[in-house]
């Protein structure tokens, strides 16, 4: 028995494979099978597969008629003979140290699994770049290096990559539990992995980037073509995958969130022509859960406020055209909401408050009167808003401003806030102040109460 197995399913990749099947072959952990399954591939794949299979006996090659990612996979599995397991997409690259640092890691801790992390490649810009999915970080500062499971995880569970090659699994424990890729599917890693994840006991994560995931157009997770209707059903999976191992509600929340969110992902990057077809699938299958008494009550109480408003707006459009003006429509009405509710009153102050100390001399009394009168103007309009949208230091300049009479008390009092000891500066008005500061609120109340013309004529503007 070797002591890992790679299993490569492989579909008209022949622009890339020669990248994968060499980091296989150049491993430094030597003991290993390569199970490469040709899934009917229509260009020269199999030639490229046969060429380095001559080359290196631990190359083992089948063809079968195309039956897709999951087909394949399941029968390399079927066929491998190792301790452990490692399957890989034959278009992305493992790093030459992989599989004897991923092998070393699961031996010392006796897991069913290890999982390690994975760099993206854009194949078109050429360039690398970490995403949280892939690197999981939130997921190795809570567990670290110790030995771990699902319960230990909570809800970041839903914030791991599901795909199989960031993991090494011992093959003994996937046949026992028949685990499975669903076929004739796409996503259907999602399924394999939250089945393998809720099933074990031991798990450990091994913190090294060890995987090179490769995108472009027209691989078949971002091809956007009648494919991503596998979502639908996939996600369906998933909720089943809970419940077969009673953990349904547990995760009530997250799997409906989960369900939403990646049903709208799938249905946000369809190509046009079939968008139609994915939301009236998609609407079909929503309406049996929200029918269904089973499941009614959870999907309410359980769907985040993002997640409900997307299904609500999906559910009450009756074709694709009117779910996504919906969407935008809200969209700009939340724009527009939020420009009123979240104007940006500190950079406003900010600018006024930059512009009068930029102004000197005479020009600053003058300025700070205008900036005071402002100020009061808003507050006047709107101060429940305006206070609860300033920072704390725009807040306490602001109540400083106005408690003040003209530039220099100002200035004294900013002194005397931030704890300078110029002492020679306050002598005469330090009592004055410091009565004034402890009765900011009342000098806001009676602000409140003022109108502009009083203000105005108290200031003094117009002379």
């Amino acid at each position: 028995m070797v002591a890992i197995s790679v299993v490569v399913p492989v579909y008209n990749v022949e622009n890339y494979l020669s990248d994968c099947l060499d980091s296989l072959i150049n491993q430094t952990f030597k003991d290993i099978e390569i199970i490469c399954i040709n899934d009917g591939s229509k260009d020269n794949s199999l030639e490229i597969l046969e060429e380095y299979a001559k080359k290196d006996s631990r190359m083992k090659v089948f063809s079968q008629e195309n039956g897709g990612h999951a087909v394949a996979t399941n029968k390399g599995i079927s066929m491998a003979t190792g301790k452990y397991l490692f399957c890989m997409d034959s278009d992305d690259v493992l790093e030459l140290n992989a599989l004897e640092l991923s092998y070393n890691r699961a031996e010392e801790k006796d897991v069913d699994f290890v999982i390690f992390k994975a760099i993206n490649y854009n194949n078109s810009d050429d360039e690398y770049y970490e995403t949280e999915v892939y690197s999981m970080d939130k997921v190795y500062n809570k567990v670290g290096d110790e030995v771990f499971n699902y319960r230990d995880l909570g809800d970041l569970i839903f914030e791991m990559s599901v795909t199989p090659w960031s993991k090494l699994y011992k093959r003994e424990f996937i046949v026992d539990n028949n685990i499975i890729f669903p076929e004739g599917l796409i996503f259907e890693d999602n399924v394999f992995f939250y089945d393998a994840l809720l099933t074990a006991e031991r798990i450990c994560f091994l913190n090294e980037f060890l995987f090179i995931r490769r995108w472009y157009s027209t691989s078949s997770t971002t091809a956007g073509d009648l494919r991503f209707l596998s979502s639908i059903g996939v996600t369906n999976l998933v909720i089943e995958t809970f419940e077969k191992h009673n953990e349904y509600d547990n995760f009530k929340k997250n799997l409906w969130d989960f369900k939403i969110k990646n049903n709208m992902m799938r249905y946000k990057k369809i190509k046009n022509e079939y968008k139609e077809t994915f939301f009236n699938e998609l609407k079909k299958d929503l309406l049996s859960y929200v029918g269904n008494p089973k499941y009614a009550e959870d999907i309410t109480s359980s769907l985040s406020y993002t997640y409900k408003k997307m299904l609500e707006q999906f559910l009450i459009a009756t074709n694709s055209f009117e779910y996504d003006n919906i969407r935008r429509t809200y969209a700009n009405k939340m724009k527009s909401d939020n420009l009123v509710k979240k104007l940006d009153y500190n950079h406003l102050f900010n600018v006024m408050y930059e512009n009068f100390w930029k102004s000197l001399g005479e020009r600053r009394d003058k300025s700070f009167l205008f900036l005071r009168f402002v100020l009061n103007q808003l507050y006047d309009h709107d101060y429940e808003t305006i206070i609860n949208k300033l920072s704390f230091r725009n807040r306490k300049i602001i109540e400083q401003i106005l408690i003040s009479s003209k530039y220099i008390e100002f200035e004294l009092l900013r002194d005397m806030y931030n704890n300078k000891s110029q002492k020679s500066k306050l002598n005469n008005e330090k009592n004055n102040l410091e009565e004034k500061y402890d009765s900011v609120k009342q000098f806001n109340e009676s602000l409140l109460s003022s109108n502009s013309l009083k203000l105005a004529n108290k200031l003094n503007l117009g002379k």
